[in-house]
C-alpha cells in the first residue's frame, strides 16, 4: 500500500472502501444504486452515518406549506398582505408586524403532527449506533418527537423546541409558550416584562445556531452521507455534501435529483464524469419509500415499521388527542376502504348475474338433453314399428310414410341443436359484456 492510500475508516474521514494506489478513477459503490448503499450498512461498513434532511422528510406528516395557494395556512396569511411568503421569516418585518408569524408559529408547535416513517428510521440508525449526526433544515421538531437525542440533531434553521426574549436572552417555558401562541396572542417575557419571545427559529438577517458550525467537524470521520428530501438549494446547508472525504459514498433519496453539477467536482457526480469516484446513488421516491426500501435491503424493515408504530401510540397517549396528522391518514384510510367495499359490492352483484345466468343455461340445457331422449325414445320406436311392419308384410306400403316421419324426426332434432348452440353463444355474448364492464 502506498502513503497516500487510507486505511478502512481513518481520521481523514475516508470511507473504509478506497480507490487504487494511482488515483484512477474507481467506483466506490459498484452499482451505484441503493442496494449497495444498503450492502455498506449491512456488512457494517458504515458505521459514522451522516443523514442531511430537507423538508421533504415532513411531507407525510401533513404539515402545511404556506407558499401553495389554497392550502388554509396560505389562505390563512393572505389577509396579511405579505410582501412575499418568506418574509414571515424576515426579521425586519417581524418586528415591524407580529401577528403573521404568529399566526404560523400556532398551527405549527410541537404537538399538531406526528413524525413520519423518516423520522422513525433516523432513530432506528441511532439505536443501532450507526448515525453520527442528523443535519435537518426543518423546524418542525418531529425528530425530536421520533426519539431522537438532543445531541444528535443538528437544526440548521433553528425549530420551534426553545423559545427566547428578543431583549434580555431568557429562555422561556415551553408548556407556556405554546399556551400563549394557542391563544392567539403575541408571548411577552415573563421576566423583563418588555421583550417579545420568539421561538429559535433562524430568521433572515439572523446568525445561524452555533451548533451548526461546532458539529460540521462530523463530516470529517463520516462514512456513509444519506441526503434526504431537500432541494440543496438554500446555503450554507446545501455544500454540506461536498464537505465529506471524495471516496465518502453518498445517497440521494429525492423524488427528482438535485444537486447534480455539470462540469464540477462539487455537488453529486451520478454518472461519476466530473470527479475522480463514483460514489454517488439516487433513488427516485418519497422520504418514506426510500427509507422503507433501504430498511428492507438492510434486513430490519420489520423492526422499522415495529418502532414507528410503537412512537405513533406512545405520542397519541402524550399528546391527549390524535394530532391533525393522525386525523388526515385516518380519513384517508377510511375513504380507501370505502372505495374497496365499494368495489367488493360490485363483484358480488356481478357474482349473482354470472350465477342466475349459469342457472337458466343449466336449466335449457337440461330441457334440450330431455328432448333428445325423447327423440331417440321416438326413432327407437319408429324403428321397433317397423320390424313389426316387415313380419306382417306391410313393409311397402308404410316405406313413404316411414321416410317422412325419419326426415321429420333430424329435423326436430336439428333445431333442437341449433337452438341450444344460439342460446349458448347469446350466454356468451352476455358474460363478456358484463366482463368488459368490470374490466372498465
Amino acid at each position: 500500500m502506498t502513503t497516500n492510500q487510507k486505511t478502512p475508516l481513518d481520521n481523514s474521514g475516508r470511507s473504509n472502501i478506497d480507490g487504487d494506489s494511482k488515483g484512477n478513477k474507481k467506483k466506490i459503490l459498484d452499482p451505484p444504486t441503493i442496494e449497495s448503499v444498503a450492502q455498506l450498512i449491512k456488512t457494517g461498513k458504515a458505521k459514522r452515518i451522516i443523514v442531511m434532511a430537507g423538508a421533504g422528510i415532513s411531507t407525510a406528516a401533513g404539515i402545511p406549506d404556506f407558499r401553495t395557494p389554497g392550502t388554509g395556512l396560505y389562505d390563512n396569511l393572505q389577509k396579511y398582505n405579505l410582501p412575499y411568503p418568506e418574509a414571515i421569516f424576515d426579521m425586519t418585518y417581524f418586528k415591524e408586524n407580529l401577528e403573521p408569524f404568529f399566526s404560523l408559529a400556532k398551527e405549527l408547535f410541537p404537538g399538531n403532527f406526528m413524525p413520519t416513517l423518516t423520522h422513525y428510521f433516523l432513530t432506528l440508525l441511532y439505536r443501532k449506533n450507526v448515525l453520527l449526526r442528523c443535519f435537518t433544515q426543518n423546524i418542525d421538531t418531529l425528530e425530536r418527537l421520533a426519539g431522537l437525542p438532543d445531541e444528535m440533531i443538528v437544526e440548521a434553521h433553528g425549530s420551534f423546541a426553545k423559545s427566547k426574549c428578543l431583549k434580555c436572552k431568557k429562555f422561556a417555558d415551553a408548556a407556556w409558550m405554546k399556551e400563549v401562541v394557542d391563544k392567539g396572542e403575541v408571548p411577552i417575557c415573563t421576566s423583563c416584562r418588555v421583550g417579545i419571545v420568539k421561538p429559535c427559529i433562524t430568521f433572515f438577517g439572523e446568525a445561524m445556531p452555533s451548533k451548526f458550525f461546532l458539529r460540521l467537524g462530523d463530516f470529517q470521520v463520516c462514512d456513509l452521507l444519506i441526503v434526504i428530501g431537500t432541494s440543496l438549494q438554500v446555503q450554507p446547508f446545501a455544500s454540506l455534501v461536498d464537505s465529506v472525504g471524495e471516496k465518502v459514498p453518498r445517497l440521494l433519496i429525492n423524488l427528482e435529483k438535485v444537486g447534480d453539477i455539470e462540469l464540477s467536482d462539487m455537488g453529486f457526480d451520478f454518472e461519476g464524469r466530473h470527479q475522480n469516484y463514483m460514489r454517488d446513488a439516487f433513488y427516485k421516491g418519497t422520504c418514506d419509500e426510500g427509507v422503507r426500501k433501504l430498511a428492507e435491503l438492510c434486513g430490519f424493515k420489520d423492526e422499522l415499521l415495529k418502532v414507528y408504530e410503537e412512537g405513533q401510540e406512545s405520542l397519541i397517549k402524550e399528546f391527549g388527542k390524535i394530532p391533525t396528522s393522525v386525523e388526515i391518514a385516518t380519513k384517508v384510510e377510511k375513504k380507501i376502504k370505502a372505495e374497496l367495499e365499494l368495489t367488493v359490492d360490485e363483484i358480488d352483484q356481478l357474482a349473482k348475474i354470472f350465477e342466475e345466468k349459469i342457472k337458466i343455461k343449466s336449466e335449457i340445457s337440461e330441457e334440450v338433453d330431455q328432448m333428445l331422449k325423447e327423440f331417440d325414445e321416438l326413432k327407437e320406436k319408429k324403428s321397433k314399428d317397423k320390424e313389426l311392419l316387415k313380419e306382417k308384410g306391410n313393409e311397402n306400403k308404410s316405406n313413404d310414410k316411414d321416410d317422412k316421419d325419419d326426415k321429420e324426426l333430424l329435423n326436430v332434432k336439428e333445431d333442437i341443436t341449433k337452438s341450444d348452440k344460439k342460446e349458448e353463444e347469446k350466454g356468451e355474448k352476455e358474460e363478456l359484456k358484463d366482463t368488459n364492464f368490470v374490466m372498465i
